[in-house]
């Protein structure tokens, strides 16, 4: 035996085994095309099956696709002792308990969100129309009392940080919001009348509403 018979021994072994397993390889992946061919024959059934279960034919059709495109993902998966037939059938009905769940999520976050919307138009119809005539009023007022109903009242301030910001004490700024507020009150007296008498000036008779 020379040395070039000896080294070509090895390397044909290793081709022969190569070979092998590429064939083996690609034989698995035929199996595999044929199973998802043969299961894709009996599409109308699936699709029946699936339309029975979420009343719409259209979301069933969508349900089965999804369903063959992953199990064309997990085909491996099957072992060769269980029914091709029965395995894709499991994986629809996971897929029709999964869609069932993301339904019901949907479902109850539109239902919150739409009872949410109700209450909000529920408080907005029952919520007292203000006169105009209080803003003008408080735009007439001296500027010190308009400024402290601007910061306490509007942009709802603090009387202690309002202090702060304008530089006087707290019981001081205190006196002040109290002071605005009469000066505001009888502003509007003066200019609406009896409607601003008891509820501030809601529900006001004049025109000038919002």
């Amino acid at each position: 035996m020379t040395i070039h018979e000896v080294d070509e021994r090895p390397s044909s072994a290793h081709a022969r085994s190569v070979t092998k397993s590429c064939c083996a390889n690609a034989s698995t992946k035929r199996e595999h095309a044929n199973v998802i061919a043969e299961l894709m024959g009996k599409r109308a059934e699936f699709v029946a099956f699936v339309t029975r279960q979420v009343r719409d034919t259209a979301h069933a059709e969508d349900l089965v696709q999804s369903a063959f495109v992953k199990a064309s993902e997990k085909i491996d998966q099957l072992e060769a002792s269980e029914s091709a037939n029965a395995w894709f059938y499991r994986m629809l009905r996971n897929a029709i308990v999964d869609d069932r769940r993301r339904r019901d999520v949907q479902r109850r976050g539109v239902d919150a969100f739409a009872a949410e919307q109700v209450e909000t138009v529920d408080a907005l119809e029952r919520a007292p129309r203000v006169c105009r005539c209080v803003s003008r009023a408080a735009e007439s007022l001296k500027p010190e009392y308009e400024q402290a109903l601007r910061r306490v009242e509007i942009d709802e301030s603090s009387v202690k940080d309002f202090a702060s910001e304008i530089g006087i004490a707290a019981n001081n700024a205190a006196v002040r919001v109290f002071r605005a507020r009469e000066a505001l009150k009888k502003k509007v007296t003066e200019t609406c009348g009896s409607c601003a008498e008891g509820g501030g000036c809601f529900d006001c008779t004049c025109e000038d509403t919002v």
